[in-house]
C-alpha cells in the first residue's frame, strides 16, 4: 500500500469520526426535544377535562351562551380539510430552507386530494395565467412547543415575539410560500423554491397578485393614472424609478434581516465528481448551505462541526468553517437503503 493510499484511509477515518461525533450530537439534540414533549404530554394530562367536567366547571356552556345570543360554535377549534399533499426533496426537516427563495431552482409539485372536488382539474383552471402562487400548508411535523419568543437564526440566539418572526413554531402551525409557477398537469402543480418538507398537507392555493401583494403598487398606479407628464418628462423610465423610491420608503425590515450574512460554499474534487455521476444538482445544493441551514443551538454550541443532510435520493455531508465564514463540501452519496440490504443478505443466506 503507497503512501497516497494511507493518506486517503487516515482522511477517510477523521471524517468518519467527525460523522459519529456529529450524530452524537444530534442524539443529544433529540433526547432534548424528547425530554419537553414529555413535559408537554404530562402538562396536558393533568389540566384535561372531559366534556362533563368542563360544563360543570362553565367551560363550554353553550346553552348560556345561547340565551345571551351569542354564538355558539368555538373559535378554539378550527377544523381544515387538506386539499392536497407537496411532494418534496426534503425527507425530513433537517436542512429544509427557511424561506422558498433560498433553493430557487429546486422543482417539487402539489398533488390535489382527488375527494376534494369531483373534478380537481376543474380547481386550477385559468391558475397557470399567473407566474406565482401563494401557498397555504400546515406544519405537520412540529412539535407542540408553543413559545410566545423564539430565536432566529441571524439573531444568533436573541429572542423576539414568535409574531416578529417567520418561525414555523407558532400557536397555530400554517405555513405561507411565495413559489413561482413551472406547470400544471390535469390536477398536479408543478412549482420552484421549496421550504416544506415532504408530504406536507396543502391547505390552500391562491394566486400571486403584485398589485395587491406589493405594498404600494395600487398607489402608483393611480398616481401615474391620474397625473399629467411635466414639460420636458419624457424618460419614463426615470419617472418610475423616482416613484417606486418614494413609494419604497414606507415598506420598512428590520436590520437583522436586512443585514443577512451568506457563506460561501466550497466542493472539492470528491464531491464535484460525485455530483457529475449522481446528476445532483450543484447548485441547490450551494443554496441551501449559502443561507446556513443550521439551527442557533447547533451553530452555537457546535461550531464549525460536520452537517449532513438528505436531498432526495442524496446524502450530503459538509463541514463548516465558522471562522472564515466558509462551508465544505465533502461528499454526495446515494441514501442507502437498509431494508434493501437485509433483505439481499436474506437472499444470500438462504442461497449458501
Amino acid at each position: 500500500m503507497s503512501d497516497s493510499d494511507i493518506e486517503v484511509l487516515k482522511n477517510q477515518l477523521s471524517i468518519a469520526r467527525n460523522e459519529i461525533k456529529n450524530l452524537r450530537q444530534q442524539i443529544s439534540n433529540l433526547q432534548h426535544v424528547h425530554q419537553k414533549d414529555v413535559q408537554n404530554i404530562q402538562t396536558t394530562l393533568e389540566n384535561f377535562q372531559c366534556r362533563s367536567c368542563q360544563l360543570n366547571t362553565g367551560k363550554g356552556s353553550n346553552e348560556e351562551s345561547a340565551e345571551n345570543g351569542h354564538d355558539t360554535s368555538t373559535s378554539e377549534d378550527i377544523p381544515f380539510r387538506a386539499i392536497g399533499v407537496i411532494r418534496t426533496a426534503f425527507s425530513e426537516k433537517r436542512a429544509v430552507p427557511r424561506q422558498a427563495n433560498v433553493a430557487s431552482k429546486l422543482i417539487s409539485r402539489i398533488e390535489l386530494n382527488p375527494t376534494v372536488f369531483n373534478n380537481p382539474k376543474h380547481s386550477v383552471e385559468g391558475l397557470d395565467n399567473f407566474s406565482h402562487i401563494w401557498i397555504i400548508y400546515h406544519f405537520h411535523r412540529n412539535q407542540a412547543h408553543l413559545k410566545a419568543k423564539v430565536a432566529p437564526p441571524r439573531l444568533g440566539g436573541e429572542r423576539v415575539g414568535v409574531f416578529s418572526t417567520r418561525s414555523p413554531h407558532r400557536p397555530c402551525p400554517i405555513g405561507l410560500s411565495l413559489v413561482q409557477l413551472e406547470r400544471i398537469e390535469n390536477s398536479t402543480i408543478y412549482f420552484y423554491g421549496t421550504d416544506m418538507v415532504d408530504e406536507t398537507p396543502v391547505l390552500d392555493i391562491k394566486p400571486y397578485i403584485p398589485q395587491y401583494d406589493v405594498p404600494g403598487q395600487i398607489d402608483e398606479q393611480q398616481f401615474y393614472n391620474s397625473r399629467e407628464a411635466p414639460d420636458g418628462e419624457e424618460n419614463v423610465e426615470q419617472a418610475t424609478a423616482s416613484s417606486s423610491r418614494n413609494i419604497n420608503q414606507n415598506v420598512t425590515v428590520p436590520n437583522w434581516i436586512a443585514n443577512g450574512s451568506t457563506l460561501k460554499v466550497a466542493f472539492n474534487e470528491n464531491s464535484e465528481q460525485q455530483i457529475m455521476e449522481l446528476g445532483v444538482d450543484k447548485k441547490s445544493i450551494s443554496d441551501i448551505l449559502q443561507a446556513d441551514p443550521r439551527s442557533v443551538y447547533l451553530r452555537t454550541k457546535y461550531g464549525s462541526q460536520i452537517y449532513t443532510f438528505q436531498l432526495g435520493d442524496n446524502t450530503v455531508t459538509c463541514k463548516f468553517d465558522d471562522l472564515n465564514s466558509v462551508v465544505n463540501v465533502l461528499h454526495v452519496r446515494k441514501v442507502v437503503n437498509l431494508s434493501e440490504v437485509d433483505d439481499d443478505d436474506a437472499e444470500n443466506r438462504n442461497v449458501e
